[in-house]
């Protein structure tokens, strides 16, 4: 894996933590649980940034003991796995508290992306 690759599956976890944390900007936390489409979608959002962090090679992982790898992709697997006993709470919280926390580790990490054109 290049160098190259494990920047790309942080992005991914940047990506995909500012579209979850944008997709609660105006819900309050009983929206959870009551919409469908949120809760999948946040589910699905929370998968991908699980997966992602799950490819970044060890090396880098531990480059990087800031960012809670093990926790990361255990949410995942829990989300996956248990799909029919998710808890609303946890991922309230992962989505209110941890994720903005991830966020901004990453945007230290992570190169800016050049928008010139």
């Amino acid at each position: 894996m290049s160098e190259h690759d494990h920047t790309v599956r942080l992005r991914h976890m940047l990506d995909h933590a500012r579209e979850a944390v944008d997709a609660v900007s105006d819900k309050t936390r009983a929206d959870l649980g009551t919409e469908r489409l949120l809760d999948l979608a946040l589910m699905h959002l929370i998968t991908i940034i699980g997966e992602a962090a799950n490819r970044v090679p060890k090396y880098i992982q531990d480059q990087h003991p800031e960012i809670e790898w093990s926790l990361i992709v255990g949410m995942r697997n829990r989300l996956i796995h248990g799909y029919d006993t998710i808890n609303y709470d946890v991922l309230w919280q992962t989505v209110t508290e941890d994720l903005p926390r991830l966020i901004a580790t990453l945007e230290k990490i992570l190169p800016p992306l050049d928008d010139s054109p």
